[in-house]
């Protein structure tokens, strides 16, 4: 673990608001920084006189003092709403975008895959997108300690909602429950038809790419095949995003784990999230575009340090 961060009462910083990259609309409102929340306010419990103590200290907190109170806001948090990025799959082997290792890091051309307006206009983009899903990583990966961390805070009752950014599906491997879990870009393991209600398991059309088609088509219609995720020109589901808003509106605590919440709309619920008086726990590998207004933040491993959070759940 490479450093942390918490803040006191006492800190306020204004927060720049950032552009998102998708083309939809945003969670509640345009972006803005919440106001600070007194961690003795509605939502929060007594403090013991140990958590006071380092809340009311000039004194930055030591990487155990962190530590100690993540865990102990999440033992005492009875709404939990989790939203994960591309950083909690990167040890399961699947690569983030913009990172220095990032899919789009080292081919810029490879955004064009997920931008609607080219996918649809032209059959080469097309085909090159199938073969990048065909040979894609995920079908591979199996879900990491961060991943099992989550489900585990599911199964004893910890975990309310779990938004994700991610469109690996390693949640659900890993044990969450689908009915809690939203994929706000959607998934890659589903494809759906672009003219039709036609959806099926990604698996399907794998087979059809294996026999030899390039760019397979509806069988219903003959309309573009495409995966079930969001792409840069395309609407998120308006229902996702309700749920996503109302998640943010009524839990306790917000875990944010793995992103750099620099992506609207998800990133959103965030300062929603604040506004409605929870507290907010960043846990990433570096720094993110909303620190500012955490109550808390874990910088290092995701794999090692969210499971050293659950201990103190039992």
């Amino acid at each position: 673990m490479k450093s942390t961060r918490a803040r006191g009462r006492n800190y306020r910083r204004q927060l720049t608001d950032c552009q998102g990259p998708i083309d939809c609309n945003v969670i509640g409102s345009t972006p803005r920084l919440a106001p600070w929340i007194d961690l003795t306010g509605a939502k929060s419990k007594r403090l013991n006189t140990r958590t006071a103590h380092l809340l009311m200290s000039d004194r930055p907190m030591t990487e155990t003092e962190t530590l100690t109170l993540a865990r102990t806001w999440l033992r005492e948090a009875q709404r939990v709403v989790a939203l994960t990025g591309a950083g909690i799959s990167t040890e399961s082997g699947i690569p983030d975008f913009r990172g220095p290792q990032g899919v789009w890091t080292k081919d810029p051309d490879a955004e064009k895959l997920s931008d609607i307006r080219y996918y649809l206009a032209d059959p080469k983009i097309r085909k090159k997108a199938w073969r990048s899903r065909s040979d894609s990583t995920v079908w591979q990966a199996q879900p990491g300690a961060g991943h099992r961390a989550l489900a585990r805070m599911e199964q004893i009752g910890k975990l309310d909602t779990l938004i994700t950014q991610n469109i690996d599906g390693l949640h659900q491997l890993a044990g969450n429950s689908p009915e809690i879990v939203i994929e706000i870009h959607g998934t890659l393991r589903k494809v759906r038809c672009m003219s039709c209600a036609y959806l099926v398991e990604t698996g399907v059309v794998l087979k059809r790419l294996e026999a030899g088609e390039d760019d397979p088509d509806c069988p219903d219609c003959g309309g573009i095949l495409k995966s079930a995720t969001i792409s840069f020109g395309q609407n998120l589901v308006p229902e996702d995003l309700a749920r996503c808003e109302q998640a943010a509106k009524n839990c306790d605590l917000l875990l944010a784990v793995g992103s750099t919440l620099s992506v609207y709309p998800a990133a959103g619920v965030v300062p929603l999230a604040k506004q409605a008086g929870a507290r907010i726990l960043i846990v990433n590998g570096s720094a993110t575009e909303m620190d500012a207004i955490a109550d808390a933040v874990l910088r290092g491993n995701i794999g090692d340090l969210l499971p050293s959070l659950i201990p103190a759940l039992h």
